[in-house]
């Protein structure tokens, strides 16, 4: 199933520069790893905001929800999700 995902990051403005630091790095490892597994199909940064837009594909909502999950800046984050399904005007079998 692909998921349109749009992810908007609210780090504490408290937080040290040192956590912040890390986490983004770790965020990004994972947000790697699960673009080379395929899970993570696109990733588009939101111009001018701490925010992306991304497709996924995985078997159910019940996967997507324990990859999110998984993301280091998750606890930081409001995300809305929405299913996806073929459009019958698109040219590819997959809609994308």
């Amino acid at each position: 199933m692909l998921f349109h995902v749009e992810m908007t990051v609210n780090l504490p403005h408290g937080l040290p520069k040192a956590e912040a630091d890390v986490l983004k790095a770790t965020e990004k490892a994972r947000a790697q790893e699960l673009q080379a597994s395929g899970k993570w199909r696109h990733l588009w940064r939101v111009a001018g905001q701490y925010a992306n837009v991304s497709i996924f594909d995985v078997k159910d909502p019940g996967e997507l929800h324990d990859i999110l999950s998984t993301l280091p800046l998750f606890p930081f984050m409001q995300v809305e999700v929405r299913a996806l399904c073929s459009h019958p005007s698109a040219i590819a079998e997959d809609g994308s």
